[in-house]
């Protein structure tokens, strides 16, 4: 259950919560329909006029009706066993369902490769411990049956599993290591956006060591200690530096690709038979590509 206080007056109740919560207008409104959102312990409607102080209550287990259809797809399997399944996901690639897309998302591909998949997140998101951003490459941790997704959950949870990210970063950053601790919200101004902010926010931080510098571009290695959605890219905004290519945060043209961001390793342990785990993957072959055409310093 998620609770608000309503800190100004506001015209309508869905619009209100596309600023709230990570679900769409059409999704929100289903929410509200079905009982899901009570304004002052009342079921309200979507266009329902909120007063300063009101308390919204967004109740757990909305599950949106959607059909998911298993899509054979060309799956980048790195390990796998009775209990995991680890994927090097591509750039342009949802990890699972929602707003609009239904068809092409990574967990479409994995319901048509196997059906040995955990449903504690429902049938939405089968395997799906935690995700990555839809144009971030790299490692993802699948859970093939319910009791490996609960200790891996936990695992996350408790800053057991450890990942690094590779990125390349616009401008040369001048210190060889850095840590970023600034909470992040959701934008006010843009609901897709997410923002450094002392609003409706949650703590973040994010540790920083340059690899290489080239003119006018700083390639880095990031660790994340908590995760927020869009953190690195959130953060390297925030310090002047962002991740090149982002077609949100950065105020350059970007292309297809999107952000170079890369998923690049990944320590855990095997939830089952306890033994502890590293991989690592290469980045993808168009951010190396552009590493190799840059100047280094």
């Amino acid at each position: 259950m998620k609770e608000i206080i309503v800190e100004k007056e506001e015209k309508r109740l869905d619009k209100y919560l596309t600023t709230k919560i990570d679900e769409s207008r059409s999704t929100i409104n289903k929410m509200i329909n079905e009982g899901y959102v009570l304004v002052n312990q009342k079921k309200a409607k979507a266009s329902t006029s909120l007063k300063e102080n009101d308390n919204v209550i967004i109740k757990d287990g909305y599950q949106e009706k959607v059909d998911i259809t298993p899509t054979k797809m060309d799956l980048d399997i790195v390990f796998e066993n009775d209990n995991v399944i680890l994927i090097n996901k591509p750039s342009n690639l949802s990890v699972h369902p929602g707003s609009g897309n239904y068809t092409n998302t990574l967990v479409n591909g994995l319901m048509y490769y196997t059906n040995s998949l955990s449903d504690i997140n429902g049938k939405e998101r089968p395997g799906i411990v935690h995700r990555i951003d839809k144009d971030t490459t790299g490692l993802l941790l699948v859970a093939k049956n319910n009791k490996a997704h609960q200790i891996l959950a936990d695992d996350f949870k408790n800053k057991r599993v450890k990942r690094e990210y590779i990125a390349l970063i616009e401008g040369v950053f001048p210190h060889n290591k850095a840590t970023i601790d600034a909470p992040i919200g959701r934008n006010e101004t843009s609901r897709k956006e997410m923002a450094v902010t002392d609003k409706n926010s949650k703590k973040a931080i994010t540790h920083l060591e340059v690899l290489k510098r080239y003119k006018n571009y700083t390639l880095v290695k990031l660790v994340l200690e908590t995760g927020r959605t869009h953190q690195i890219r959130v953060h390297m905004k925030y310090i002047g530096y962002p991740v090149f290519n982002d077609p949100v945060y950065s105020k350059k043209k970007s292309t297809s690709f999107g952000q170079f961001l890369h998923s690049a390793k990944i320590t855990f342990t095997e939830p089952i038979t306890k033994e502890k785990l590293t991989f690592s993957v290469p980045l993808p072959k168009e951010f190396q590509d552009y590493l190799d055409t840059l100047e280094e310093l």
